[in-house]
């Protein structure tokens, strides 16, 4: 048993390491109307969201019905592999009537897959998108990276290599749209069925309210930012969204001179720094983005992201513990960086905890490295019947991953295990 817990431990380091991909390194800006964007690379959440860090900026401007013209009786047909641009509008509405607090993020979901943000709503909680075209925006940092359940994922989205320029009704079977803010669950639109030349607006989506939350994704400075740093702030976005880095940096500087509680941009700033390896920099600037808001949440992702690379295990607990007080909600990877943080400084009651709640926010499965850190506990709890689920869910649920032989070794060993302890007792 020594032997496997140690084998155990050395994967939970490992699950840190390939979870970085939804925490570290700073993804693009993101709009001026929306708030910042991109937090995580490759993201996030956070991101996201960091362990999960961050993302968000504005909806595109996408156009209404696809071009007129007079059609033939042959383009009228159904044709479920001709490739053409699918447009949605609509609008995304509290259930009291008001429109969203903040820009809520439009996002799609195929066949059970990780959902990928295609746009933002704006003011007045309105919406217009093309399907896989949105450029400008990263992953939330709770997302992932490629995903197989993904009929989009494959094709690249950088101009000149290859760009999506259209998709085919087929690729719509299995996906569905829903708005996603902090503190509220969004009803569903399914766009299975869909046809290139339907009406665009899907209507009305209704976000119902979860509870109380004090943490938000963009930061509610950025209204009172003058006329010179909202400037500046949206130049920087604009050259960084054309990966124009130095000259998005220069600017993101100019705004937080001018602006000093400018959270948005010291945050874009660090994301910056931290893809350029100023690590410190981008510590800083993060810093000064909770200085001048501490409920912006997308800060304490990415730096419970930098301290989890560095193993500073305390500093991720404490980041992480600040984003569920904020936000207990919508950000399944902070539960996942507080369930490792607390696993390795031997806090095995509290690192159980977070990942059971983290996983019961998780609907979506968006972080499927939530049910091996549970594995990895309870076998250390010797509970080897539930951490062998837990690890054959995470396996389910990613079983490309980096990791995935290293964990079904693990599971291997634990199901020995387990059936030795069950067989009787020899008699003497």
């Amino acid at each position: 048993m020594r032997r496997m817990m140690s084998c155990l431990a050395a994967g939970t380091v490992l699950a840190l390491h390939l979870s970085a991909q939804a925490t570290g390194g700073g993804g693009a800006a993101g709009g001026s109307t929306g708030g910042s964007t991109g937090g995580a690379g490759g993201t996030g959440g956070g991101g996201t969201t960091g362990g999960t860090g961050g993302a968000v900026n504005p909806g595109n401007t996408g156009g209404g019905r696809q071009p007129g013209g007079v059609l033939d009786q042959t383009q009228r047909q159904p044709n479920f592999e001709r490739q053409m641009p699918v447009f949605l509008s609509g609008k995304v509405m509290v259930d009291d009537g008001t429109p969203p607090p903040e820009p809520a993020t439009i996002e799609r979901i195929c066949n059970g897959g990780q959902p990928r943000p295609e746009g933002y709503t704006d003011s007045k909680g309105r919406f217009s998108i093309q399907l896989g075209q949105n450029q400008a925006m990263m992953p939330d940092a709770s997302t992932g990276g490629f995903d197989n359940n993904d009929p989009f994922s494959s094709r690249s989205s950088i101009p000149g290599m290859g760009g999506q320029r259209g998709i085919s009704e087929r690729d719509l079977m299995g996906c569905e749209i829903r708005a996603s803010l902090p503190g509220y669950r969004s009803q569903v639109v399914q766009l299975s069925g869909r046809r290139f030349l339907d009406n665009p607006d899907v209507g009305t989506i209704i976000l119902k309210r979860l509870g109380k939350v004090e943490g938000y994704t963009t930061s509610l400075t950025s209204m009172a930012a003058p006329k010179d740093a909202k400037k500046s702030y949206e130049k920087a976005i604009n050259a960084l969204k054309k990966n124009k880095e130095a000259e998005g940096q220069k600017e993101l500087e100019k705004a937080v001179e001018l602006y000093p509680k400018y959270a948005a941009a010291w945050f874009d700033l660090g994301t910056v720094y931290e893809r350029n390896k100023r690590v410190e920099d981008a510590r800083n600037a993060y810093a000064k983005s909770l200085e001048a808001d501490p409920k912006f949440i997308k800060p304490y992702m990415q730096l419970a992201g930098l301290a989890a690379r560095e193993q500073k295990w305390q500093e991720v607990a404490d980041s992480t513990d600040r984003v569920i007080k904020l936000n207990p909600f919508d950000y399944p990877g902070a539960y996942f960086y507080n369930s490792v943080a607390h696993y390795n400084l031997q806090n095995i009651d509290a690192a159980e905890k977070s990942a059971r709640e983290g996983l019961k926010q998780d609907e979506s499965h968006r972080i499927p490295k939530l049910a091996h850190i549970l594995g990895v506990i309870l076998a250390q709890k010797n509970d080897l019947t539930g951490a062998a689920e837990n690890m054959k869910a995470y396996l389910q649920f990613a079983p490309n991953a980096t990791d995935a032989e290293t964990v079904r070794k693990q599971l291997s060993e634990v199901e020995r295990l387990s059936s030795a302890s069950a067989k009787p007792a020899a008699q003497p």
